[in-house]
C-alpha cells in the first residue's frame, strides 16, 4: 500500500483504484493518512494553477480517509490530529485536514473524549491565532470544525468559547463568529447562554474600534436576533428555562441604541451596512414592545439622516418601512413632527435620480411605495397636503414622482384606505391636468387607469374620460404631423400614445356607464386616423365597450337605446374600413385579430342578417392569425379567406342594396392608400368581388365607369388593379361589365381617325396603345373569372372579338403585341378550365391563330429583338386544346413555322447576353409548343415526340439544316440526360428508335453532321448504360473512339466499314426489344435521304440480324412485319436483296415463330398477307389446325395461362390482336372448301365468339391493329371492321356452314344478331341465342355446357359474366341435370353470388339459381340450404338494388317448390327482412318485396302461422298505405299481397270488404280501411292505437302519395278510435305533424292533411282546450 501511495504521489495521472484502505495500525494509518493528504494538497495546488474544478483524485482521497474512519474512527481522528501538530505545514493542508475531520464528525457523531479534548484545544488555538498577513481560511476551517463538534459535544465547545469571552475584554473575532454559527446550528442548546453572551458582547462595543470587528459583531447580532425569533416561534419545543420576548427586547434595546447613535455614524460604509442589516431583526423584537416602540421612534431622524450619505438607500428604506408598518399595525402613531421629514426624504428618493453606484434603486422605489402606502393609511390628509404642495412646483420630475406615489396609494388593496383618501388624491391629480409635458401626461393617464382597476370607476367619469379623449386626439395629431428633426419628442409622444391606448383598453374593459361621446370619439378615430399603429388597442377597447353595452352592463347605454344596437357610422363604411385594414393583419401590433373581434361584437349593429354567420366564420379567421406570425403567414391565403368571408357575408344580404353601398365605400377608400400597397391591392380585389354581387346593374355601371375614368393607366399597379377588379366583378355581373366597357369605348370616341382620351384625364394624359392594351387584358381577365356558361356565351363575342379589334386597330407595336398574346393566353386558359366544353367551338380560333402566325412570320429570321416570338408560341400552346382542333396539316404548319422561326436563326454572339437570353427563351417556348401539340410530356414519350418533330429537319437534303437539326438533337439529348437521367428510364424499344434515326448519318457526306451524329449516339449509349446493367466497358469505348476517328476520312468504303464496326460494337448493348425498334426505325427511313443513307441503313440491319438472330425469337413477328411493310417500297435491287436475306435468315432459325407472327401484321386486307392466308386455306387439314390455334388464341384471354414447355409453345400461346384473329378466322372459314361443314368445331366456335362479344362490350383500349391501320391508311377504317361486327359476321357464317334450316331463320326472326351487337342488350341476346341452339342443335349442347362450366371458373370478369348468362339458360333446361353437371354448376354459381364487387355477375348468378326451379324443380329441395342462403343473402348485406331485387325474385321462384319445414329458421329471417323493403325508395325493390311476401303467405304452415301473423300485423300499415303507391306495379303487387295476407286476421268480414280481386280502386281502399278500423276498434283497440302511431311516421315519407294515404288512414283511424285511447294520444305532436304538412309542396298533401286536422280537432275537443 505504501508503494501504491508513493506511486500516486509521483505520478498523478495513475488510476484512482490504487488508493486502497490501509491496515488498521497506528503507524500505518498515520503514514497512509499522510500520503492521502499529500495527494489532496498536490491536487489543490494544480487546481489553483489551472483553474480546473475539483479533481476526482482529491475527492477520492478524502473519501478513503472518511471510509477508514467508519471502522476505526479514533485511530483516524488521532492520525489527523497528529498531522495537525506537524510543524510548518501549509495552510491548505490544514484546511484539508479540518474539512476531513468535519466529514468524520458528521458521519460518526460522538467521538472519544480524549480525541475531542485534543481536537478542541488545537482548533481553538488555530482559530484564535490568526496572523495579520495570513488569510482567514484556516481560522474559518477551525471554526467550522468546532461548530461541527458542538452538535454532539456542545458543552465542551461552549465551555471553551465562553472561556475566551470575557466582559470588558475584546475577544478574538472568530470566537464571536463561532458563537453565532453555534447559535444558528444549536438554537435550543444555545438559549441558556444567550443572555450572558449578549451582555458580554455589549461590554465589548466600546472597545471595538476596528471596522472589521464591528462588522463581525453586527453580523453576529443579526444571527443572534434571528435565532431568538426562531426560539420564540418554537417556544413549546424548548426544554431549557423559558426567556420571554420582553426580556430579550430589554437586553437588545441598549445595543440597538448604541448601534444607531454611535456605530451608524462611522465613516466606513461597510460598517454602516452591517449596522443597518442588523437593525431589521433587532426591530422585529423591539417594535412589538409598546414601551420600547416609542423610544425607537425617537431615533428615526438618525435613520433619515443616512439617506444623505453614500449608503444604499434600499437598506435604510427597509428599516423605515418596518417601523412605519408596525405603527399602522399597532395603531401607534409616529410623532407629527417626524412626518414632514419622512415625507421629504422619501419623496426626494422618488423624484431624484439614484447615484450610479447604487445597485438597488428599483427595489428601493418599491420599498418607498410601501412606506407611502403605510403613511396614507394613518395620515391621509397630511400626505395629500404634502403631495399638493409638491405638484404646485413646476418641476417635471417632482410632479411625475408625486403622481407616481399617488398612483401607488390608489393601487393599494387595503380596506383601511378610505374613500376620503381617494378623493384627496384625485384633487391633487386634477391640479396637474393642464400640464402638457409628456411624462406628466403619462403619469396622469396611469393614475386614471389605476383608479379604474382599483374599482373607483365612478371617480373618473367626466374629467377622467374627457382627459383620455383629449390625449388620444392630441397624441395622434402629433404623431401624424411629426417632423424628422424632433426625434426625441416623437419618441416621447409615442409613449404617451401607448399609455393612452392602454388606459382606453382598461377603461373600456372595466368601466360601466360609458358616455356616448367617448364611444363616438373612439369609433371616429378608427374611421379617420392615418396613424394605423393605434388601431389595435382602439379596436380592443371598442370591443369591450360594445360587449358591455350589449350585455346590458352599461345602464346609460341601455336607457339611451333599448334595442342593444351600438351607435355606428354607416355599417358599410365601417366594414369597408376594417376589411381593407385587415388585409395587413399583423401591422400595428396585430390589428387583424382586434378588428375581427370588433366585427364579431358589432355584428348585430352592422348587419343583423350576418350576425350568425360571423359568429361562426370570425373565430376561424382569428384562429388562422393566432396560428401564424407575420413571418409565417401567407398574404394570398389570408386575402382569399377575407374574400370568402366577404362572399359569405354578402350572401346574407341578397335582395338588398347592401353590397352596392359597400362597393361605394370601398371605392371611396381607394384614394386613401398609395400605389403600390397591400391595402390598395386588396381594395381592388374586394371592390371587384363586391360589385359582382350587386343587384342594381345601373348603379354598378356608374361605379365601374367612375373607376375606369379615374385610373392612371400609366401606373402599372393601378392598371393591373383595375383589370383584376373588372375580372372579379364579372363573376356576377358579366353583362354589366360588358356594357360598361362598351360605353367606355363609345365615350372616349374610339375610332381610327380620332382618339380623344386625353381630354378625359387632364392630370394623366393617356397613350392610345396603353389604353388598348388595358382594354384587351380587361376583356381576357373577364373571361378568366366569369361563369363558365356565361363565358361560353361571351367568349367569341364580344370578348375575343374586342381583343382582335383593339389589336387590329392599333399600331401593333411590341407592347401591344405582348398584351395581345397575354389576352389570348388568358381567354384560352379560361376556356380550357371549363370541365365540360361539350360541343363548344371557338369561332375565333382560326383568326387568332392567323394573327399569331402572322406575328411569328413577321419576326425577323436573322435576329431576335423582343420576346414576342416566345409569347406567340406560348399562345399557340394554349390555343391548341380548344375546338375546333387543329388538323394534322394545321399542326404541322404551326410546328413548321415555329421550328423554322427558331432553327433558321443564327446562333447569337457570345458578347450579347440579352439576345442569348431571348434565344434560350425562344427555344424553350418552341419545346413547350411541341409538347402541347404532342401530349406535352417531358418524359421518354415526350422525348420521342420532340425527336420526331426534328426528324424532318434531320432528314433534310440540305446539309446545313441537317447539321443544325442534329446539333439540336444532341442538345436535346444532353438536357434530357442531365434533367432525367436514371430517374425515368427510357421506354422499352425507345433506345433503338433513337439510335435508328441517327445511325445512317454516321456515313453522312458532311463531316460535322457525321461527328455530331456520333456524339448523339455516344450520348444515347451513356444514357442507356446508366439505366441498365450494361457490360459496356473501356475496350468498347476505345473501339468506338477509334471508329469515330475513322469517320473523319472521306473515303466511302472506309466510312461504311467504320459504320459496320460501330454497329458491331454497340449491338451487344441492345436487348431484343431495342433491336426490334432499331430495325423498324431503320426500315422507316429507307429512301428518305439518298442511296448512301439507304446502304448504311441495310448495313446496320444485316449486322444486327447476323449477330442476334438466335435471341430474336420473341421479336421475329415484329421484325418480319417491319420488313414486309417497307419491302414493297424498295426500288434499288441491292437494298431489296439485303432485306430479303434478312427475312430468309429469320425463317431459317424461327420457322414456327415466323408463321405465327403473320397474325401480328397490321391487317389481313394487305395484299401480301392476303396471299399468305389464301395459301393456308388451300390446305384443309392445316386450315383446320390453324382454326383451332386461332380459337385457342381467343380463348387464352379467358382461361388460366398454361405454362409453356418450349419457345414454340410460347409463341403458339402468345397473345394476338382479337380483331386480326377474327378476320383471319373469317377468311379461313370463308375460303375453306364448303364441303367441310365444320360441325365438330361448332360448340367451340360459338362459345369463343360469345366470349369475344362479351369482352368487346367492356371498356377496352383501342386495338393495336386499328392504330396501325390509321398510321398506314389515310382513309377511314371500314365500318364492318370492328370486333363486334366481325364476330357477328363470323357467327353468321358459322350458322350458315352447319346448314341447319331452323336455326338460321329463328335467329333472324328474333333479331338475335341486333341484340348481340349492342352492349345494353348483349346478355339478352346471349340468352335467346342459347335457348334457340338448345332447341335446334341439341346434340352439341353437352360440349357447350362443359365449356360454360369451365368459363364459370375463369378469372376474367367478362368471361364469367357471359358464361353465367349461358348457364342461366341451361339451368332452366334439364340439360345440366341430365349431363350430371348440376352440382358443379350450383357450386360455381354460389361463388358468383359472393362476388360483391361485380354486380352484373351477382344478378346473373342469382337468376341462374332461381331458374333451377324451372329446369330441375325436384333438385330444389336438395340444394335448399345453398339456395336459401345465397338468394336471401343480398337482403342482409350492402348489396345494390338490382342484386337485392334479383335475390327476392329467385326466392319467389324457389319458394313454391319448398314446404314450411324445408325452410327452417330462414322463413322467419326472410319474412322480417322482406318487410324492411316495403318502404324502400326503389320501386323495383318494393314490387319484389310485396310479391315475395305474398309467396311467403302461401308457403306458411301451422307451425309458422302465429309468427307470420305477427309479421302481417307489423307490416299491415305499410301494406295498406302502399296499395296507393305512386308506382302502379308496386300498388298492384301490394294489393295482391294484402289479399293473400288478410285471412291471417281471422275475420271474414274484413276479407269480404277487400273483395275477391287483387286490384282495388280508391273507393274500395277507403271502404276497406274503414271496415278494418271499425273491426279493430271493436276487437283490438290497442292494435288500432298502434297503427295510428305507426301511420304518423309515414307523414314524413318522401312520396307524396304515401303522405296522402297516411293522412287519410290517420283520419279514418281517428274516427273509429275509442275515447279511452284518444286520451292517450299526444294531440300536440300529432297536430304539429299535420300543420307541418300544411307547408308541403304537394297540394293534395296539404288538402288531405287539412281534412285530417279537422278530424283531429273534432276528436280532441273534449280533451284539450281550443288552440289559440
Amino acid at each position: 500500500m505504501a508503494e501504491a501511495d508513493t506511486d500516486l504521489t509521483d505520478d498523478m495521472v495513475e488510476e484512482p483504484e490504487c488508493l486502497e484502505l490501509p491496515e488498521p495500525q497506528d503507524d500505518g494509518t498515520f503514514q497512509q493518512v499522510t500520503n492521502l493528504l499529500n495527494i489532496m494538497e498536490t491536487e489543490s495546488a494544480k487546481m489553483d494553477t489551472t483553474g480546473v474544478g475539483v479533481d476526482m483524485r482529491k475527492t477520492l482521497a478524502s473519501v478513503i480517509i472518511t471510509e477508514k474512519a467508519t471502522t476505526h474512527p479514533s485511530v483516524v481522528v488521532n492520525a489527523l490530529i497528529r498531522c495537525l501538530q506537524v510543524p510548518e505545514i501549509s495552510t491548505q493542508r490544514k484546511v484539508n485536514i479540518y474539512s476531513t475531520l468535519q466529514e468524520i464528525i458528521r458521519q460518526e457523531g460522538e467521538l472519544e473524549e480524549n480525541c475531542v479534548q485534543r481536537l478542541l484545544a488545537i482548533a481553538s488555538q488555530e482559530m484564535r491565532d490568526l496572523p495579520e498577513q495570513e488569510s482567514c481560511e484556516k481560522a474559518e476551517a477551525a471554526s467550522d470544525t468546532l461548530v461541527a463538534l458542538s452538535r454532539n459535544h456542545f458543552s465542551l465547545v461552549m465551555y471553551e468559547l465562553q472561556h475566551h469571552l470575557k466582559p470588558l475584554d475584546l475577544t478574538d473575532e472568530f470566537v464571536i463568529v463561532t458563537l453565532a454559527k453555534m447559535a444558528h446550528s444549536n438554537v435550543f442548546e444555545f438559549m441558556p447562554y444567550m443572555g450572558i453572551t449578549l451582555a458580554t458582547i455589549f461590554t465589548m462595543l466600546r472597545l471595538a474600534n476596528e471596522a472589521k470587528m464591528r462588522q463581525v459583531i453586527c453580523s453576529a447580532m443579526e444571527t443572534f436576533c434571528e435565532t431568538v425569533q426562531f426560539y420564540l416561534r418554537h417556544l413549546e419545543d424548548s426544554l431549557y428555562p423559558v426567556m420571554t420576548e420582553e426580556q430579550f427586547a430589554v437586553k437588545l434595546f441598549p445595543m440597538y441604541r448604541y448601534f444607531v447613535t454611535v456605530w451608524l455614524r462611522h465613516h466606513n460604509l461597510e460598517v454602516k451596512l452591517g449596522v443597518i442589516k442588523s437593525l431589521k431583526p433587532m426591530l422585529s423584537l423591539l417594535l412589538p414592545n409598546d414601551d420600547l416602540r416609542e423610544q425607537v421612534y425617537d431615533y428615526i431622524p438618525l435613520l433619515l439622516a443616512e439617506f444623505q450619505g453614500g449608503l444604499e438607500a434600499l437598506f435604510i428604506t427597509q428599516v423605515l418601512r418596518q417601523i412605519l408598518e408596525m405603527s399602522v399595525t399597532t395603531n401607534t402613531p409616529i410623532p407629527p413632527m417626524l412626518l414632514q421629514p419622512i415625507f421629504t426624504e422619501l419623496h426626494t428618493q422618488v423624484c431624484t435620480k439614484a447615484p450610479a453606484q447604487h445597485q438597488f434603486s428599483s427595489q428601493n422605489l418599491t420599498e418607498i411605495v410601501h412606506c407611502f402606502v403605510a403613511l396614507a393609511r394613518s395620515y391621509p390628509k397630511e400626505l395629500m397636503r404634502f403631495c399638493f404642495s409638491q405638484v404646485e412646483l413646476s418641476k417635471e420630475a417632482i410632479r411625475v414622482g408625486t403622481l407616481a406615489l399617488i398612483r401607488a396609494v390608489v393601487s393599494a388593496d387595503d380596506p383601511k384606505m378610505n374613500i376620503r383618501t381617494i378623493y384627496l388624491a384625485i384633487r391633487v391629480v386634477k391640479n396637474t391636468l393642464s400640464d402638457t409635458r409628456s411624462k406628466v401626461r403619462m403619469a396622469i393617464l396611469r393614475i386614471i387607469s389605476q383608479l379604474v382597476l382599483s374599482g373607483f370607476q365612478e371617480k373618473i367619469k367626466g374629467w377622467g374620460l374627457k382627459y383620455v379623449s383629449v390625449q388620444l386626439t392630441l397624441s395622434t395629431y402629433k404623431l401624424t404631423n411629426r417632423r424628422d428633426s424632433f426625434y426625441q419628442r416623437d419618441l416621447e409622444e409615442k409613449m404617451v400614445h401607448k399609455v393612452t391606448m392602454e388606459t382606453v383598453k382598461i377603461i373600456t374593459s372595466s368601466i360601466s356607464g360609458m358616455t356616448n361621446e367617448f364611444w363616438v370619439r373612439l369609433l371616429c378615430y378608427i374611421m379617420e386616423t392615418d396613424y394605423t399603429e393605434a388601431l389595435t388597442p382602439i379596436c380592443i377597447s371598442l370591443t369591450n365597450l360594445a360587449e358591455n353595452q350589449m350585455r346590458g352592463k352599461d345602464p346609460e347605454a341601455s336607457v339611451a337605446g333599448k334595442s342593444k344596437h351600438v351607435d355606428l357610422p354607416a355599417p358599410q363604411k365601417l366594414l369597408a374600413r376594417l376589411l381593407v385594414l385587415m388585409s395587413s393583419p399583423y401591422k400595428g401590433e396585430g390589428r387583424g385579430i382586434a378588428m375581427l373581434n370588433l366585427l364579431r361584437t358589432l355584428s348585430q349593429s352592422i348587419a343583423p342578417s350576418m350576425a350568425d354567420m360571423w359568429e361562426t366564420e370570425i373565430p376561424l379567421l382569428v384562429q388562422y392569425l393566432e396560428e401564424h406570425t407575420e413571418f409565417t403567414w401567407n398574404q394570398k391565403t389570408w386575402e382569399d379567406k377575407l374574400i370568402q368571408f366577404l362572399r359569405n357575408s354578402l350572401r346574407k344580404t341578397r335582395g338588398t342594396n347592401w353590397s352596392l353601398r359597400l362597393s361605394k365605400e370601398l371605392n371611396n377608400q381607394l384614394e386613401a392608400f398609395s400605389s403600390p400597397s397591400l391595402e390598395k391591392g386588396f381594395l381592388y380585389r374586394a371592390l371587384g368581388f363586391t360589385l359582382g354581387t350587386g343587384l342594381e346593374a345601373d348603379r354598378v355601371e356608374v361605379l365601374l365607369l367612375e373607376l375606369l375614368y379615374k385610373t392612371d393607366y400609366s401606373n402599372e399597379f393601378d392598371r393591373e388593379g383595375v383589370i383584376l377588379c373588372f375580372g372579379l366583378c364579372a363573376r356576377g355581373q358579366v353583362k354589366t361589365v360588358m356594357n360598361v366597357l362598351q360605353e367606355f369605348e363609345e365615350r372616349i370616341q374610339e375610332s381610327e381617325q380620332s382618339w380623344q382620351i386625353g381630354a378625359w384625364r387632364k392630370d394623366h394624359p393617356w397613350r392610345r396603345e396603353t389604353v388598348k392594351s388595358a382594354l384587351m387584358v380587361i376583356y381576357s381577365c373577364v373571361s378568366l373569372n366569369c361563369h363558365p356558361q356565361m363565358l361560353l356565351a361571351y367568349a367569341d363575342s364580344p370578348i375575343t372579338a374586342k381583343i382582335i379589334h383593339h389589336y387590329s386597330s392599333s399600331c401593333q407595336d411590341t407592347s401591344l403585341k405582348m398584351a395581345f398574346m397575354k389576352s389570348v393566353v388568358q381567354v384560352t386558359s379560361a376556356l380550357r378550365s371549363i370541365k365540360v366544353l361539350e360541343d363548344f367551338q371557338f369561332a375565333h380560333k382560326s383568326a387568332l391563330t392567323g394573327l399569331i402566325t402572322v406575328i411569328i412570320k413577321a419576326e425577323p429570321t436573322d435576329q431576335l429583338v423582343s420576346p414576342v416570338r416566345m409569347m406567340a408560341m406560348g399562345a399557340l400552346s394554349c390555343l391548341s386544346p380548344l375546338k375546333p382542333f387543329y388538323s394534322s396539316e394545321e399542326s404541322s404548319e404551326l410546328m413548321d413555322i415555329s421550328i423554322q422561326s427558331v432553327i433558321s436563326l443564327q446562333p447569337p454572339g457570345e458578347d450579347n447576353e440579352s439576345i442569348k437570353t431571348l434565344y434560350a427563351n425562344a427555344l424553350s417556348s418552341l419545346k413547350q409548343l411541341m409538347e402541347r401539340l404532342l401530349q406535352r410530356q417531358m418524359d421518354p414519350k415526350g422525348l420521342q415526340e420532340m425527336v420526331h418533330l426534328l426528324e424532318k429537319w434531320i432528314l433534310s437534303e440540305k446539309e446545313w439544316e441537317r447539321e443544325k437539326a442534329m446539333t439540336l438533337y444532341l442538345h436535346l439529348m444532353q438536357i434530357y440526360v442531365q434533367s432525367i437521367g436514371v430517374c425515368i428510364p427510357l421506354k422499352l424499344g425507345q433506345f433503338g428508335t433513337l439510335v435508328g434515326l441517327v445511325a445512317p448519318f454516321i456515313c453522312d457526306t458532311h463531316k460535322r453532321t457525321r461527328m455530331t451524329a456520333t456524339s448523339v449516339l455516344s450520348s444515347l449509349l451513356d444514357l442507356h448504360v446508366s439505366q441498365t446493367c450494361s457490360f459496356w466497358g473501356a475496350s468498347d469505348e476505345r473501339e468506338l473512339e477509334e471508329c469515330t476517328q475513322d469517320l473523319r476520312d472521306m473515303d466511302m468504303e472506309q466510312l461504311f466499314s467504320a459504320s459496320s464496326r460501330i454497329a458491331k460494337v454497340v449491338c451487344p448493348e441492345f436487348n431484343c426489344e431495342e433491336v426490334l425498334s432499331l430495325v423498324q426505325k431503320l426500315c422507316e427511313n429507307i429512301g428518305a435521304v439518298d442511296l448512301r443513307h439507304d446502304k448504311a441503313t441495310v448495313t446496320w440491319i444485316g449486322t444486327f440480324l447476323q449477330m442476334r438472330v438466335r435471341e430474336l425469337e420473341d421479336k421475329v413477328p415484329e421484325i418480319l412485319g417491319a420488313i414486309l411493310v417497307h419491302l414493297p417500297m424498295v426500288d434499288h435491287p441491292e437494298v431489296q436483296q439485303h432485306l430479303i436475306e434478312g427475312i430468309l435468315l429469320l425463317a431459317h432459325y424461327h420457322q414456327e415463330t415466323v408463321l405465327t407472327s403473320l397474325l401480328r401484321q397490321p391487317l389481313p386486307m394487305e395484299r401480301h398477307l392476303m396471299e399468305v392466308w389464301l395459301a393456308v386455306a388451300k390446305n384443309v387439314p392445316f386450315a383446320r389446325t390453324m382454326l383451332l390455334g386461332l380459337l385457342g388464341r381467343l380463348q387464352a384471354r379467358f382461361t388460366p395461362r398454361i405454362n409453356a414447355t418450349s419457345k414454340a409453345d410460347i409463341w403458339r400461346l402468345a397473345a394476338v390482336d382479337p380483331l386480326m384473329t377474327l378476320c383471319t378466322i373469317h377468311l379461313l372459314m370463308e375460303k375453306v372448301d364448303w364441303d367441310e361443314k365444320l360441325l365438330d368445331l361448332f360448340p367451340d366456335l360459338l362459345y369463343t365468339f360469345l366470349l369475344q362479344l362479351g369482352s368487346g362490350h367492356g371498356p377496352e383500349a383501342a386495338s393495336p391493329v386499328l392504330k396501325t391501320w390509321r398510321l398506314v391508311h389515310a382513309r377511314p377504317l371500314p365500318e364492318d371492321m370492328t370486333l363486334q361486327r366481325t364476330t357477328i359476321k363470323s357467327m353468321r357464317l358459322l350458322v350458315a356452314r352447319i346448314n341447319n334450316d331452323r336455326l338460321a331463320p329463328a335467329l333472324e326472326e328474333q333479331s338475335v344478331w341486333v341484340l348481340l351487337e349492342k352492349g345494353g342488350t348483349f346478355l339478352e341476346g346471349v340468352s335467346l341465342l342459347v335457348r334457340l341452339c338448345v332447341q335446334n342443335v341439341e346434340c352439341y349442347m353437352q360440349r357447350l355446357a362443359e365449356l360454360v362450366l369451365r368459363g364459370l371458373a375463369s378469372d376474367v370478369p367478362s368471361c364469367r359474366i357471359s358464361s353465367t348468362a349461358i348457364c342461366a339458360e341451361f339451368m332452366s333446361n334439364p340439360v345440366l341435370h341430365q349431363e350430371k353437371l348440376l352440382r358443379p354448376s350450383v357450386l360455381m354459381l354460389e361463388k358468383g353470388v359472393e362476388q360483391g364487387e361485380d354486380e352484373e355477375l351477382q344478378v346473373l348468378s342469382l337468376r341462374a339459381l332461381g331458374n333451377m326451379a324451372l329446369g330441375a324443380p325436384r333438385k330444389v329441395k336438395q340444394y335448399r340450404k345453398i339456395l336459401l342462403e345465397k338468394c336471401s343473402g343480398p337482403l342482409w348485406g350492402q348489396a345494390s338494388s338490382s342484386v337485392t331485387a334479383e335475390g327476392m325474385e329467385a326466392l319467389t321462384k324457389i319458394l313454391p317448390e319448398l314446404r314450411e319445414r324445408d325452410m327452417g329458421s330462414s322463413f322467419e329471417a326472410i319474412s322480417e327482412k322482406c318487410r324492411v323493403f316495403f318502404d324502400n325508395e326503389s320501386e323495383l325493390l318494393r314490387v319484389k318485396a310485396f310479391i315475395l311476401f305474398g309467396k311467403l303467405a302461401k308457403v306458411v304452415g301451422v307451425s309458422k302461422k302465429r309468427f307470420f301473423k305477427g309479421e302481417v300485423r307489423r307490416a299491415w300499415v305499410a301494406l295498406v298505405l302502399h296499395c296507393q303507391d305512386s308506382c302502379c306495379s308496386a300498388a298492384q303487387a301490394c294489393t295482391a299481397t294484402m289479399f293473400q295476407c288478410v285471412h291471417f286476421w281471422g275475420w271474414k268480414s274484413l276479407k269480404r270488404s277487400l273483395g275477391q280481386s287483387d286490384h282495388s280502386t280508391n273507393d274500395q281502399t277507403i271502404a276497406f280501411q274503414t271496415t278494418m278500423c271499425s273491426i279493430l276498434a271493436q276487437k283490438k283497440p290497442a292494435v288500432l292505437h298502434g297503427f295510428l302511431l305507426q301511420t304518423m311516421t309515414y307523414m314524413k315519407n318522401n312520396s307524396s302519395t304515401i303522405r296522402i294515404a297516411a293522412c287519410n288512414l290517420a283520419g279514418t283511424i281517428l274516427k273509429q278510435m275509442s275515447a279511452h285511447f284518444l286520451k292517450k294520444l299526444d294531440f300536440l305532436a300529432f297536430r304539429n305533424s299535420l300543420q307541418e304538412l300544411q307547408l308541403d309542396s304537394d297540394a293534395g298533401v296539404r288538402r288531405t292533411a287539412l281534412e285530417t286536422l279537422k278530424v283531429l280537432d273534432g276528436c280532441s275537443q273534449p280533451w284539450l282546450p281550443a288552440p289559440p
